[in-house]
């Protein structure tokens, strides 16, 4: 049986398929979303810690108020969270950034 495994072969990486000028064209506009999607990780982070544990702040790692169990649950949740939404806005914008770089174009004259 001929051809190649999935695991075989070698994990594409975001934006793989875009040639070269347009991949560095979206590096700026990766970077933007990334960092606006860590803001909004962030705060989506302290809205459903203060659902879960009624605290009005998140616990601070070296912070004495707080117990290692809590910490680390905190810690485990805010991962997950950033993660999630991480991937999202990172997924999102290669598709609209796709959408709009493969849209075709009016001729010119």
């Amino acid at each position: 049986m001929s051809g190649t495994k999935k695991s075989d072969r070698k994990p594409a990486e975001l934006g793989d398929d875009l040639p070269g000028a347009l991949k560095l064209a979206y590096k700026p506009v990766g970077l933007v979303s990334g960092m606006i999607g860590g803001l909004i990780a962030g705060q989506v982070f302290a809205l459903v810690w203060k659902r879960v544990s009624n605290e009005p702040e998140t616990p601070q790692p070296l912070s004495r108020d707080y117990g290692t169990k809590e910490v680390l649950i905190a810690a485990t949740l805010q991962g997950a969270i950033f993660g999630l939404i991480k991937t999202a806005v990172d997924r999102y914008g290669m598709k609209a950034y796709h959408r709009f770089v493969d849209k075709p174009r009016p001729a010119t004259r």
